[in-house]
């Protein structure tokens, strides 16, 4: 392949992303609001009109944001890449650092994160202080945010870098076949963050504390020798400290297992319905999803870096992409920029799968709690996170992790 002809793909791939985001935006958009002035039967009884349609209004606005966002990002990319900005960046450290070292690789990340991140800062807080504070769900005072920000900068100093600095030191040092090498640290690294996330990071953030409710820690525990499982402890997270919205969650790996609720959540829920909520998702615990998509993960992840093995020995790759200059850092932040617009097409097939995991923790849950619990549970999840009952099918078909609504009340009620 020449330059001029992965340019040519390149840009192909990014038009058709593009405007096949956009429209699957606007027809979500446009059948949502279709839908707005009536409930749909099976929610009816449950949902009053002015709940769903406040659901509509916020699923709109959300998509009217997302189309700005899309186009944001699309300039970001061209700008870094065909536009120049990556090469510009590279130069610019390079009066100071060895453009060939790893100080100057890791520098040309954290240059290019930063710009972006100021990039993204006006829709974010538009996002959060216009958009979610509008449908009563923002929490988060600016004060927060702020410190938010702060501690993810040095967590990104503190951890990201030295494990980037690793990453191109193996490239740099571990031979041709230094992307196994590279590879099986990543995966590595993918693994300690699920035993160390849950104790060490995530209560940066958050307060974590032991669930108080004797009532319904015994219900939970019950439930738990029912199906076999272990967990290192039962958390409530101070979710509401950021947003009305609830969740919960399993965290953790191995013998550090542990069950987080929202406080949102449990303030949300009956006794018994968050009893559904929970088997739901020891059901994914089960079936083994999370090593299933660990497994695919890894076998993906390697194909992956098997490309990147080759391509960061064509100049093709570089000069196609809008850069002069050759570097592991360039090629890593190349390979890691272009790959979205490559595998979006594709994206059908993992939400399909996801939906299939739904399924079947759902049935688990029937098997282990009440089926009619789970079911009024997620009626008040989706009336109070203002999930819209209507999504579009084939919107829904791209994006949707989970079944929608009606397809999922109507599996569980079977």
């Amino acid at each position: 392949m020449t330059a001029t002809q992965l340019t040519t793909v390149f840009l192909l791939l990014l038009t058709l992303s593009v405007v096949l985001r956009a429209w699957l935006n606007r027809r979500h958009a446009s059948h949502v609001q279709a839908h707005r002035d009536r409930v749909p039967a099976a929610f009816s009884a449950d949902i009053p009109l002015d709940a769903h349609q406040r659901a509509a209004d916020y699923t709109v606005a959300k998509a009217g944001v997302g189309l700005i966002d899309l186009a944001l990002g699309t300039i970001w990319l061209l700008v870094l890449t065909l536009g120049g900005g990556l090469q510009a960046a590279h130069d610019l450290l390079a009066h100071w650092f060895d453009p060939a070292g790893l100080v100057h690789g890791v520098l040309l990340f954290g240059l290019i994160g930063a710009i972006g991140f100021i990039y993204d800062l006006p829709l974010t807080l538009f996002r959060t202080f216009r958009l979610e504070a509008r449908f009563g769900f923002n929490h988060t005072t600016l004060r927060l945010f702020a410190a938010d920000i702060a501690k993810q900068t040095l967590l990104a100093i503190i951890i990201g870098a030295p494990l980037l600095w690793v990453v191109l030191w193996l490239m740099a040092r571990a031979g041709n076949l230094w992307w196994v090498w590279t590879w099986a640290f990543w995966l590595a690294v993918n693994l300690a963050a699920m035993v160390i996330y849950p104790i060490f990071i995530a209560p940066l953030f958050n307060k974590f504390e032991p669930l108080r409710d004797e009532s319904l820690k015994a219900r939970v525990e019950a439930l738990l020798a029912r199906c076999g499982f272990r967990a290192k402890g039962l958390f409530v997270m101070d979710g509401s400290k950021r947003s009305a919205h609830g969740n919960a969650y399993f965290t953790g790996f191995g013998a550090g297992k542990r069950i987080v609720f929202f406080d949102t959540l449990l303030n949300a829920l009956a006794p018994t319905e968050i009893e559904a909520v929970l088997a739901h998702e020891l059901g994914h615990f089960k079936r083994r999803h999370l090593i299933k998509r660990l497994a695919v993960l890894a076998v993906g992840s390697f194909a992956f870096m098997a490309l990147l093995g080759y391509l960061i020995e064509q100049p093709w790759f570089y000069e196609g992409l809008g850069v002069s200059a050759q570097s592991n850092a360039l090629a890593l932040m190349l390979f890691s920029l272009v790959l979205p617009v490559v595998l979006f097409p594709f994206s059908p097939l993992a939400s399909m799968w996801s939906r299939k995991h739904e399924f079947e923790a759902d049935s688990y849950a029937k098997q282990h709690a009440n089926a009619a619990d789970l079911v009024s549970a997620l009626v008040k999840l989706y009336r109070d996170n203002a999930s819209t009952l209507t999504p579009d099918p084939l919107h829904s078909l791209f994006y949707d992790s989970h079944p929608p609504a009606a397809i999922r009340i109507a599996h569980l009620q079977r």
